[in-house]
């Protein structure tokens, strides 16, 4: 698949962070919608790419204009576009996202932002009960090559009921469990973009599949979820 980002993008993403304000926005929407429509045609054949390999019941992706209104930040836009894929549910955890943005800030993002509480217990339980399964997962060279290590928010010593010695511990105090993996502007404006983020999303379904497994069932392996 050869679908690339257009360089139109990032050039109207860096005149918008310059300008932005509403006037300048209004007076550039024709700009704007010939970008924003050039976009979505890459977002949605990365949606046909990962559909490939994976099972996604939707693809979102977000608007240019920023909530302004519990923010310090009253900038009405956004100065990079993003998109997010969803897998489908309950059966199969886990999603992917998309940032493109100028100056080498574009990012492939995968894992689980916000998990349920529910979700994030069982996930330190099952870390709390063998940790082998999932180290050999993230420990893997290709992977670890690919994505690096987990990333995101930690509490600082051991969640409530867990003992801030145990042997997991590193997996168990964090509250998300997130990879990132950064472009550059090159990169991204490379026609094979598309290919190489489609085979980076795909070197991360040994740990969406093991996620799954665990989200699925109890600490004993009895499935929670119907056919």
């Amino acid at each position: 698949m050869s679908v690339s980002v257009p360089k139109a993008a990032f050039t109207y993403l860096k005149k918008l962070e310059k300008n932005n304000n509403r006037e300048w926005f209004g007076e550039h929407k024709l700009e704007f919608q010939s970008v924003q429509k050039d976009i979505k045609v890459f977002y949605n054949a990365l949606l046909e790419a990962l559909n490939a390999h994976d099972e996604i019941d939707k693809l979102k992706i977000f608007r240019i204009y920023r909530d302004v209104r519990f923010s310090k930040n009253k900038l009405p836009y956004k100065t990079h576009f993003s998109g997010s894929y969803h897998r489908v549910k309950p059966r199969l955890r886990g999603g992917y996202h998309v940032q493109i943005k100028p100056n080498n800030e574009s990012f492939i993002a995968t894992g689980f932002w916000d998990p349920a509480p529910a979700d994030l217990m069982r996930i330190r339980k099952e870390f709390e009960m063998d940790d082998s399964e999932i180290r050999d997962i993230i420990n893997d060279k290709t992977f670890k090559t690919t994505w690096g290590g987990f990333v995101g928010d930690e509490v600082k010593t051991a969640p409530r009921g867990f003992n801030k010695e145990d042997k997991a511990i590193d997996l168990i105090k964090k509250k998300q469990y997130i990879f990132i993996k950064k472009y550059t502007d090159a990169e991204v404006l490379d026609s094979n973009f598309i290919n190489e983020v489609s085979s980076a999303f795909k070197i991360i379904r040994p740990y969406f599949d093991y996620m799954s497994d665990v989200l699925t069932t109890d600490l004993n392996g009895v499935i929670l979820i119907e056919d």
